[in-house]
């Protein structure tokens, strides 16, 4: 049975969660704190974890990031606060959907299951869909990505790049921008070798998908992931 823990400490909203997400056939468990959430979700990841943002001993922006160095599991973030540094600091961190309160139940059980769809491992193990990308496979362990079972034979900084814009399609994200989040080490990375790595990311994935352009560039700006239409 999918796992699901819950963290909130606004005990009726968690009770009300809970209820919607069992009687959806979803296992889970509760933690009203911040810190005992981290400790129980490091030692053992569930299926999916929904975040409250303002939380006692450890908030969530504090939780998503120290959990994101030991695991990859999805993350939705609940919170009351809807200014748009929290939801782009949110994203950036690695969360996987962010939902406003006051929300609807059931809205928030159809929320996990496309984040659960979209985030469902792949036929290799440590991969899966990123993004809004029918058949683009990444996986984060071993650097390796591909779309439509063909491999893209990406270099780390092409992968870097792909991880960062396909996690959030139509964000435009400028080439500092990019140079921070895609980058562990920027010594020998400019603004300018951006460029370079969206060409042959382009080029790698239309040799692919040759119908759809991957990548938006916006003038003066920087690039978005395009994801493609739907049927």
């Amino acid at each position: 049975m999918t796992r699901i823990v819950v963290v909130e400490d606004e005990i009726d909203i968690a009770s009300v969660v809970q209820d919607y997400l069992r009687h959806s056939g979803y296992e889970t468990t509760h933690f009203a704190d911040g810190q005992s959430a981290l400790e129980s979700i490091v030692a053992s990841p569930p299926d999916l974890t929904l975040l409250d943002i303002m939380l006692p001993r450890l908030d969530g922006i504090e939780v998503l990031r120290r959990a994101r160095e030991h695991t990859a599991h999805p993350i939705i973030m609940l919170t009351a606060r809807i200014e748009e540094v929290d939801r782009l600091l949110g994203l950036e961190l690695g969360a996987d959907d962010y939902v406003c309160k006051p929300f609807s139940p059931r809205e928030l059980v159809a929320r996990v299951r496309a984040v659960l769809r979209r985030t469902a491992p792949g036929s290799v193990p440590g991969q899966a869909p990123q993004g809004d990308a029918p058949g683009l496979v990444l996986d984060d362990v071993h650097w390796r990505a591909s779309l439509e079972g063909t491999p893209l034979n990406l270099t780390r900084r092409e992968f870097g790049l792909l991880q960062v814009l396909s996690r959030h399609p139509g964000r435009i994200f400028s080439r500092a921008r990019l140079l921070e989040l895609a980058y562990d080490d920027t010594v020998d990375v400019t603004e300018r070798a951006i460029d370079s790595h969206v060409k042959n990311l382009r080029r790698k994935l239309g040799a692919v998908s040759p119908e759809h352009d991957w990548i938006r560039s916006v003038y003066g700006v920087g690039f978005a992931w395009e994801a493609p239409p739907q049927p």
